[in-house]
């Protein structure tokens, strides 16, 4: 054989061996995917998908390479947030439509349950307030989430100083605390399969370019059984927002979600934090600081002054009596989602057709309006035969459009 032949030969050697390590490194990757896939919860994904009835949403799955280039393999300046559930990063798809895109927390095995009830529970939502789930991408070492990109931040950013140029007039307020209210409505009464949210907090409610609100983070959320029977659970939830019945019974239900968004117009209201150590030691609490002055009678102190004018300052008063109601010590005691969310949808519409609240409408009109039984007899729910399923004329909660 010829030099040249033999130099040949072995270049078709070299490139047979080189072939043949790349194939062999293509089967280890994909068996590492595979793996991940399974670690991840994909088949038990599957398998739930199957069995909660038709989804209301196309879940995309992601490749792994994929979720790397959209991130810019997870470069820091991608970073949008960090908190208990893992990474969220802001990525860039190749059609150039940007998402968030949330990261499970390295070694967390209690993260891939999380991750996989997310994405089922937001497979059952279509709602126009309620944040988008894309897609997830499971072949990694952690499982990704795919989400549609909210421009805005979060509520807790605009009311608590993180975003400095902001300032939410009341009249954003109390539109952003109807359509949140008109969302748990949607998710406890009527979306395909009863939801509950179980984290209900300004840090997870984002505001879009418009201050449209749009209710996040369903990792701890639960769908309710048909018989709606209470659920035990790991401790779940934030301090602050926590049911306190939960602390006896273990038990968090959909009266659970009226107590923190009860904490939640609290935060509308006053602009303080539902937990701050900087108040006063019997007042860290915001539910207590606001009980407190409202039963001494200045409430008016910590209403946030900035929003505080002769026009507003009766609405305000009455969405204070709503707080109060969705925060009694007892779930029996604070009203459903709906009946908020009609109560609140009342104010508005009676601002809008009246002008000031002071300027009430006579009381045969106030019959025809939603929410039209007395704010004051809030211990008692269902005394007054009072069905506010019955009248939401303008809420929409039932198709969540």
């Amino acid at each position: 054989m010829s030099k040249h032949g033999t130099t040949i030969g072995f270049l078709v050697l070299l490139l047979g061996a080189f072939c043949i390590k790349q194939r062999l490194k293509h089967q280890k990757d994909a068996e590492i995917r595979k793996l991940f896939f399974e670690q991840n919860g994909g088949g038990m994904l599957r398998q739930r998908l199957s069995g909660v009835g038709p989804s209301n949403v196309d879940i995309k799955i992601f490749t792994e390479e994929g979720m790397k280039t959209a991130t810019n393999g997870y470069d820091k300046s991608r970073i949008l947030g960090e908190g208990g559930q893992g990474t969220v990063y802001k990525g860039i798809l190749l059609d150039k439509s940007i998402v968030a895109i949330k990261k499970a927390r390295l070694g967390d095995c209690s993260q891939v349950e999380q991750f996989i009830n997310e994405v089922l529970v937001l497979s059952q939502i279509n709602h126009r307030n309620v944040v988008k789930i894309l897609g997830c991408c499971l072949e990694t070492e952690v499982p990704l989430l795919v989400y549609e990109f909210i421009t805005n931040g979060t509520l807790f950013d605009h009311l608590h100083a993180s975003m400095l140029d902001s300032f939410l007039t009341w009249e954003h307020r109390l539109r952003i605390a109807i359509e949140v209210a008109g969302t748990l409505a949607y998710l406890h009464s009527s979306a395909s399969i009863p939801i509950i949210h179980r984290d209900v907090k300004t840090a997870n409610i984002l505001l879009d370019e418009n201050l449209t609100a749009k209710v996040a983070d369903f990792g701890a959320s639960r769908l309710i059984p048909m018989d709606k029977e209470q659920l035990t659970t790991m401790v779940q939830g934030t301090l602050g927002y926590l049911d306190p019945e939960y602390y006896d019974t273990g038990l968090l239900n959909e009266k659970s979600d009226v107590y923190s968004f009860g904490v939640v117009l609290m935060e509308l209201l006053t602009g303080q934090k539902a937990m701050c150590f900087e108040r006063q030691q019997y007042s860290k609490h915001l539910v207590s600081y606001f009980a407190s002055t409202t039963k001494e009678n200045r409430l008016d102190e910590i209403i946030d002054g900035q929003m505080m004018s002769a026009d507003t300052h009766k609405e305000i008063h009455e969405v204070a009596k709503i707080a109060v109601w969705c925060t009694r010590l007892t779930g029996e005691e604070r009203p459903r989602m709906k009946e908020i969310a009609t109560e609140l949808e009342g104010l508005r519409v009676a601002t809008t057709k009246h002008g000031k609240l002071d300027q009430y409408p006579e009381t045969e009109e106030i019959e025809h309006l939603p929410g039209n039984h007395n704010l004051s007899a809030r211990g008692d729910t269902s005394s007054s035969g009072y069905d506010s399923i019955k009248i939401v004329p303008r809420l929409d909660i039932e198709t969540g459009r």
